[in-house]
């Protein structure tokens, strides 16, 4: 059997920053101009004002089935996904969304031509550790691939955990919860290149 490498989708195979100002043209009208290139977040990226009450409720609305199932790929990710493939490895997608939404996630990473087995959807409920800890523990996959630090949080120890730093600015990549990853990358294409270059056969490919 082919070994699993699992992959987060937000901020390593899909662009959600330009997703979420297209969320926010849609609520409101006008696209928001970018504030921030190097904000971690998407509302201290773009220059938008927090909104509440009614304005609120305008802007959740926008992130629906047809916000989940049209967000672009992020440079690199689909290629780099296609080298792991080639290389001898199953990939799943392990993603916080939530399972009302897991189709129209499904469709969308289909869509821009990512070579992936299946996708899990976890919902992001942090209680004291990963959303994603369950899932991972049952998929067993070499490695998994995430940019959000507390989602690595309670991860089996014999999965390779690789964190994508991605922007800096506010990021929650940081502080001593960085013992407990194992590799640190600038995006997917850069683990890939790190992990099929690495010393183990599980690194290399199962094919080769």
């Amino acid at each position: 059997m082919k070994p699993t490498i699992a992959l987060d989708a937000d901020g390593v195979l899909l662009d959600y920053h330009q997703a979420y100002a297209g969320a926010w043209e849609r609520a409101f009208g006008s696209r928001p101009v970018l504030r921030d290139p190097m904000a971690y977040w998407p509302m201290d990226r773009w220059d938008v004002q927090r909104v509440s009450g009614a304005a609120l409720a305008q802007l959740r609305s926008c992130f629906d089935e047809s916000f989940w199932s049209t967000i672009p790929a992020l440079p690199g990710a689909v290629e780099a996904c296609h080298r792991l493939v080639d290389a001898g490895f199953r990939l799943v997608c392990v993603s916080a969304v939530d399972a009302r939404f897991a189709a129209a996630r499904a469709r969308n990473l289909a869509a821009l031509g990512f070579p992936l087995e299946d996708l899990v959807a976890t919902g992001n409920e942090v209680a004291g550790v990963s959303p994603k800890a369950d899932a991972l523990s049952k998929l067993k996959p070499a490695a998994f691939v995430d940019d959000f630090l507390p989602y690595h949080l309670g991860v089996p120890v014999h999965i390779h955990k690789a964190l994508i730093l991605r922007e800096p600015n506010g990021s929650p990549n940081t502080g001593p919860g960085l013992a407990a990853v194992d590799s640190l990358h600038a995006n997917l294409a850069a683990f890939v290149e790190s992990w099929l270059q690495g010393p183990t056969p599980e690194h290399r490919g199962a094919a080769q």
